[in-house]
């Protein structure tokens, strides 16, 4: 993994700040390596409630310059990604003991309004005893309202994010990690290592991003010697996954008694998804996992609110994240800002710029604000960019995926339905990429079971740099979920007897 020149930024982390970055960067004329220790996307990005969303709640804590930005950026990443975003209606029983009505259609009034929403419908109020949505509730919730936010394939972005960075010119290289930095000469010389192989290079770079997420604070502290304290807060995420619950394309954000919320969301056809917690965290942020406790709440909101019950037994999969928040002193994890802080230190000579909090709906903003602070270090830089121009796959007539998939399946009408939409949500007009030359099942090469094939693998490994089973399962899908135990081991065993193109990655 040579890097033989100087380069303009060296960032370190590949999560969707990382990814987001570094494609802005590129974008505007400036050169880029990205070093992730692990796989893109496999700390904090995959580990989220998937939503684009302005964050309602955080309308109780006056966050509404935070609630604006997310709001507008809705709409702009809805348009840019129409694959792996699309809208998603809100319920929200009422629990007069919890919050008046009128505290909640003043908030839905802000929410419809703050962002400039042009695509999404508007709130209203609905009966729960006569509306379909009411009939999963129990019957002591008679009223609510219903409002609009967007789901995301959460890893999908960060993917898609550096992909488009690749293409533009960035080097990004997962499963290396930095070692130490230090500034030479106006320079940051940094030592990268592959993890597998324990190879190290050197890289310069005129501007060093921390975009390290949980282990930002220790990144500065171990690989640059301590250069500075930062308030950094871990508050740990944590979701449960359990049978369909409920019929609809619907998603349920229930208030609990201690003020916290909880969404249930439709999942991977036939599931829901169920989160989230907020808890203090002090731990290693690679072994997080949910606790016993955890479980419990959630089921525990769960069944309040539902009329079919659920209990730890009945979860099919867990995931937990840790979220690198700035430490704005609040009481409780769950009122923490997911506001971000972007941190500038260049009293050395190289600037570093450290990146703290943040909401995965925000990083396009976030890194357009990185990219404004170095602007004095880099005075050629290009103006913003990212805000008209899709994401790889993204680029739809209208960003109207259903006319994209009809077309789609036109194209290639011997395609079972639910793969071709499944490709056409995971690739989108990149699809047409992954089935070149394609003209019947047989040529999808071979089958490890359920809908996975030999030709999808491949294209996951050339250009989105998955490596391992659990990449192509759970990150650059979720179809972990689906398969059997024996499709994945004829996974396994197909990855360990493919070496030079399972180690080759993408670029």
């Amino acid at each position: 993994m040579p890097v033989d020149a100087i380069v303009d930024l060296l960032v370190v982390g590949g999560g969707i700040n990382g990814a987001g970055i570094a494609r802005d960067a590129v974008g505007r004329g400036l050169s880029a390596v990205l070093v992730e220790q692990a796989d893109l996307a496999s700390s904090t990005s995959s580990a989220s409630t998937k939503l684009i969303h302005g964050g309602l709640r955080y309308l109780e804590y006056y966050e509404f310059r935070l609630v604006r930005e997310a709001l507008i950026e809705r709409e702009v990443l809805l348009a840019q990604a129409p694959h792996i975003i699309w809208p998603l209606r809100f319920v929200l029983p009422h629990e007069k003991s919890l919050r008046p009505a009128w505290m909640i259609r003043f908030g839905l009034f802000l929410y419809d309004h703050l962002g400039g929403r042009k695509r999404l419908p508007g709130s209203h109020g609905v009966d729960l005893r006569r509306d379909p949505v009411g009939a999963p509730l129990k019957r002591s919730l008679t009223k609510g309202f219903i409002y609009s936010d967007c789901w995301v394939e959460d890893s999908r972005l960060v993917v898609l994010n550096a992909l488009d960075a690749a293409e533009r010119g960035a080097r990004i290289l997962p499963r290396t990690r930095c070692i130490a930095a230090e500034r030479r000469n106006d320079l940051w010389e940094a030592v990268i290592e592959d993890v597998a192989t324990g190879e190290r290079d050197s890289v310069r770079a005129r501007a060093l991003i921390n975009a390290a997420g949980p282990w930002a604070a220790a990144f500065v502290d171990e690989a640059l010697g301590s250069r500075g304290q930062h308030r950094l807060r871990l508050v740990k995420g944590s979701h449960i996954v359990v049978g369909k619950l409920y019929d609809g394309e619907h998603a349920y954000i229930l208030q609990n008694e201690d003020r916290r919320i909880i969404f249930a969301i439709p999942y991977e056809r036939n599931y829901t998804l169920i989160g989230t917690t907020d808890i203090a965290f002090d731990g290693d942020p690679a072994s997080v996992s949910i606790s016993d406790a955890e479980v419990a709440y959630l089921c525990g909101v769960v069944n309040r609110h539902f009329i079919p019950q659920v209990a730890p037994q009945d979860v099919v999969w867990t995931y937990a994240g840790v979220r690198p928040l700035y430490d704005d002193e609040a009481q409780s994890a769950s009122a923490v800002t997911r506001d971000y802080v972007l941190d500038l230190e260049e009293a050395g000579g190289a600037p570093i710029l450290s990146v703290f909090g943040g909401k995965i709906t925000t990083y396009r903003r976030l890194a357009e604000h990185a990219l404004t602070k170095l602007q004095p270090r880099f005075p050629a830089m290009g103006p913003s960019w990212t805000a008209q121009v899709p994401l790889p796959g993204g680029d739809m007539p209208e960003a109207d995926f259903d006319h994209f998939l009809a077309a789609f399946r036109a194209r290639f009408p011997w395609l079972p339905a639910a793969l071709a939409r499944r490709y056409a949500r995971a690739y989108g007009t990149r699809a047409d990429r992954l089935l070149d030359g394609a003209g019947g099942m047989a040529d999808l090469g071979p089958h490890f079971g359920e809908d996975l094939y030999g030709r999808e693998v491949d294209y996951l490994i050339t250009n989105e740099w998955a490596r391992t089973a659990e990449d192509i399962l759970w990150r650059r899908s979720k179809l972990g979920l689906h398969v059997a135990p024996a499709t994945r081991a004829a996974l396994e065993a197909w990855l360990s007897e493919a070496p030079p193109l399972a180690q080759a990655g993408a670029r």
